[in-house]
C-alpha cells in the first residue's frame, strides 16, 4: 500500500494497469517530498542509491521500455549501453530534483499515451536478449506489468532511503503530500 487505487480508476484492464503503475510512481515521487536537493542526492544507506538517482533511473527505464515496445529502441546490449544503464542511477549536476520530476512526469505521460493508443494489450513487440533475460516476443500487457514490478521495487528502495534520511515513512509522506487524506483513526476498534 500506502495509497489505494480507486475502483473508479479501474474501468478495464488497461486503465487498471495504468492506475497501479501510477500508484507506484507516486511512491517514488513522494520520497523526495520536502527534502533539500542535498538530501535527495545523498546516499545514506548501505546501498549506492540516492532518491534523485532512483527518479532518474525510473524515468530512463520506463521511457526505454516504451521505445522498445514501439520498436524504436536499440536492441543490442553494448558496453556503451551498459555504461548508460549504470549512469542512469547517478544524476548530473544539472539534473536537479525538479528537473528529474518533470522528466519523470513526461515519461509517465508518454507511457500512458502509448498504452491507451494500442488496439489491444495483446499487441506484441520483440524484447531484446540480455545476459539476464532471453528476450523474445512479449505483449504490451507484459511490458506494463514489468514496469509496475520495476517501479514498485524502486519505490520500496525509496521508502528505505527516505526513512534513513529523516525518519519519514511512506504513510507519513502520503498524508503530508496530500496524495491521500489521513484516515479517521477513531474508526479503529479496541
Amino acid at each position: 500500500m500506502p495509497t489505494v487505487v480507486k475502483s473508479e480508476d479501474c474501468k478495464d484492464e488497461r486503465s487498471t494497469l495504468l492506475a497501479y503503475l501510477d500508484a507506484q510512481r507516486g511512491g517514488i515521487r513522494r520520497a523526495v517530498y520536502g527534502l533539500t536537493e542535498e538530501q535527495a542526492r545523498s546516499v545514506p544507506s548501505a546501498s549506492a542509491l540516492s532518491l534523485a538517482g532512483l527518479i532518474k533511473h525510473a524515468t530512463q527505464a520506463e521511457a526505454g521500455w516504451v521505445l522498445t515496445g514501439q520498436g524504436r529502441e536499440e536492441k543490442r546490449l553494448t558496453k556503451e549501453a551498459l555504461a548508460e544503464f549504470e549512469a542512469s542511477f547517478v544524476p548530473t549536476a544539472d539534473e536537479t530534483v525538479p528537473v528529474l520530476l518533470e522528466r519523470y512526469e513526461a515519461a509517465a505521460r508518454a507511457t500512458d499515451e502509448a498504452v491507451r493508443a494500442l488496439p489491444s494489450m495483446d499487441e506484441t513487440f520483440e524484447a531484446p536478449r540480455r545476459p539476464w533475460d532471453e528476450g523474445g516476443t512479449r505483449t504490451w500487457r507484459w511490458l506494463v506489468l514489468h514496469m509496475i514490478e520495476e517501479v514498485a521495487r524502486h519505490a520500496g528502495h525509496a521508502d528505505v532511503i527516505r526513512e534513513t534520511i529523516d525518519g519519514k515513512n511512506a504513510f507519513e509522506l502520503v498524508f503530508a503530500s496530500g496524495a491521500m487524506p489521513e484516515p479517521d483513526w477513531s474508526l479503529v476498534e479496541g
